[in-house]
């Protein structure tokens, strides 16, 4: 049986038997500094033979998936359909599916991975959240493609930027409250004028709610915080990305 090594994160969710989720670290893989170690992202300069051992080391202990959906993330808001052993890196921010044995993954090192399943263990998803996905809607359009009752979906959010570290100017402020005024309340002032802390897994979580997702766990990581655990662009400028996965279990 494949083993998720004990530095990975596992969401705390009751998803059903038939669905596998996990989330990478920086530890388990074989990347040098700075990409140490762990390292997924193909777009960051690391090693492409190192990335190319991760990724493998990744699918391994994805016990009951055949393949990755790996995405060129673009911080939009295209879901895809993921689809098993596709060549290459495909241009959208999620992927869904209803086929067993396909992981649909996000990578991040500071946005939100939000990975999504049903109650009934037939589909899965996981979005690439950052502040433009966020704002534009990636989420609201991985929901729309589930078609069913949102009630009936769970929602896991993984390590990102956090409350105190998500510091912004009034632009960034002012395009989440164009699309929605709850938002106001996930941001306090920095201090200064114009500046801003912005809660990201909050306004995810709010996001969720409006779209009748109310099932929502996890974000409780920030990845500026935690460099021993984390990647985070907004830290290190220099940095890998740490992969989020679910996926319909095969065989059984």
């Amino acid at each position: 049986m494949n083993k998720v090594p004990e530095a990975w994160l596992v969401p705390d969710w009751p998803a059903p038997g038939n669905v596998g989720a996990l989330c990478t670290t920086r530890a388990g893989g074989c990347s040098a500094a700075p990409y140490d170690t762990m390292n997924i992202g193909s777009r960051v300069d690391d090693d492409p033979d190192c990335v190319a051992r991760n990724r493998a080391t990744l699918l391994q202990a994805c016990a009951g998936a055949d393949s990755l959906q790996w995405l060129h993330q673009v911080h939009g808001v295209l879901c895809i359909e993921a689809r098993a052993h596709c060549a290459g890196e495909v241009a959208a921010d999620a992927s869904c599916t209803r086929e067993a044995g396909i992981g649909c993954l996000v990578g991040t090192a500071d946005c939100v991975p939000v990975l999504f399943c049903d109650r009934q263990g037939s589909w899965v998803a996981a979005a690439h959240a950052g502040w433009r996905g966020l704002c534009d809607g990636v989420l609201e359009s991985t929901l729309d493609q589930y078609g069913g009752d949102p009630a009936g979906l769970l929602a896991w959010l993984g390590p990102c930027i956090g409350p105190n570290s998500f510091e912004v100017n009034d632009d960034v402020r002012d395009a989440f409250l164009a699309v929605d005024s709850a938002a106001e309340s996930a941001f306090r002032t920095a201090g200064d004028a114009g500046r801003w802390l912005g809660d990201l897994p909050e306004i995810a979580r709010q996001r969720l709610r409006a779209r009748g997702v109310t099932q929502v766990y996890g974000g409780n990581w920030c990845t500026v915080e935690d460099a021993e655990r984390f990647y985070s662009f907004r830290r290190d400028n220099v940095t890998g990305r740490m992969a989020s996965v679910v996926w319909l279990k095969s065989g059984g």
